[in-house]
This record gives C-alpha cells, structure tokens and sequence, in this order.
C-alpha cells in the first residue's frame, strides 16, 4: 500500500491541516495530484481517515479530512517506525562523516593536500 514516509507525511498534514485540498496536500508532500488522491483514498478505504463534507460552505466540494481513532493510532505506530528508520540513517550518517575525517586527516598528515594533487 503505502510506504511508512509518505503515510507518515500524509497523516500528519491530516492531522494538523484536516481542511486542506488533496491539491495543497499533494503540493505539501512535493506528489502529483493523482497520487495525493490514490493515498488519501486508500487512508479512506483502510478506515484512518474520513472524509466530511462542509454542509454549509458555499463550495460543496469542500472537505475536511479528519483521522478516524484508527488513524491516530496508526499515526503513532507509523511515527515510531519513521523516528526509527530516521535515527539509523543519522546513525550511519555520522560514521561516514567519522570516517571520511579519517580520511582527509590522513591524507593532511602525509603532506597531501586536496588542492595540490589537482592538476
């Protein structure tokens, strides 16, 4: 279905911006229009997240997007999976830098500077 980012991504805005247009959303998660669509309807489908008519606005095709109890629990679930992949990725992040200061301190210790090697 939905990969845990862009669930993640999609039901925060939910939550935090329940009146946004699938056109503002999809803007906000950088998709197309036709994608925003195919995920919120598959939130819908999946019961996280309900589609509510404004009865009184002037525009009738205006909607807020409230999470259902599921969503908000699905949020949780999804918003721990995505801290955890992003801690990884800082993780092994951090031991490339380590290792690529290894690196260039090496090189600087041996007299090889990276501009002089250039030619």
């Amino acid at each position: 279905m939905l990969d845990d980012a862009t669930r993640y991504h999609l039901l925060k805005l939910l939550m935090e911006h329940p009146e946004s247009t699938q056109r503002e959303l999809a803007a906000a998660m950088g998709v197309s229009l036709g994608k925003a669509n195919y995920c919120i309807n598959a939130l819908i489908e999946k019961g996280m997240v309900k589609a509510d008519n404004f009865r009184r606005n002037p525009h009738k095709g205006a909607y807020a997007y409230l999470l259902t109890p599921e969503g908000v629990q699905e949020k949780t679930r999804v918003t721990v999976r995505f801290l955890q992949r992003k801690m990884a990725e800082y993780d092994t992040l951090q031991a490339e830098i380590a290792a690529l200061r290894r690196e260039v301190d090496g090189l600087s210790a041996s007299g090889l500077d990276a501009g002089k090697g250039a030619a």
